[in-house]
């Protein structure tokens, strides 16, 4: 089954892009599906490598490591240039993309999910 997974919240200050990650991880775990996720708006910053976060918060640039093994994690382009926000300081195996790519994944999932 192919699965698509947008993430759109801002990376801290919400608890979505969070779950989002954690159900997108319990998802690409199963061998039937296959899985992509797209980070849009204030949720391309969840890939900003090496994030310092105070003792106990999670780390969801950790976070998309194991999915990008496992799939695909892409960025929204023109939501990174709105932030500042260079390809190099993505997650390794995180990478820029497009809203025609987004719309070539929406047609190829059998499932999307959006928070």
């Amino acid at each position: 089954m192919n699965v698509l997974v947008i993430v759109n919240d801002q990376p801290y200050g919400s608890e979505r892009p969070y779950n989002a990650l954690r159900l997108a991880t319990a998802l690409s775990k199963r061998e039937e599906v296959e899985l992509r996720v797209f980070l849009f708006g204030d949720a391309v910053m969840c890939a900003i490598a090496g994030q310092q976060l105070p003792e106990g918060h999670y780390h969801l640039d950790r976070m998309l490591k194991p999915l990008i093994r496992r799939g695909e994690v892409a960025c929204c382009g023109t939501c990174m240039d709105a932030r500042g926000l260079e390809e190099a300081k993505l997650v390794e195996g995180a990478r820029r993309s497009t809203l025609e790519e987004l719309a070539d994944w929406a047609l190829w999932a059998e499932r999307t999910l959006t928070f």
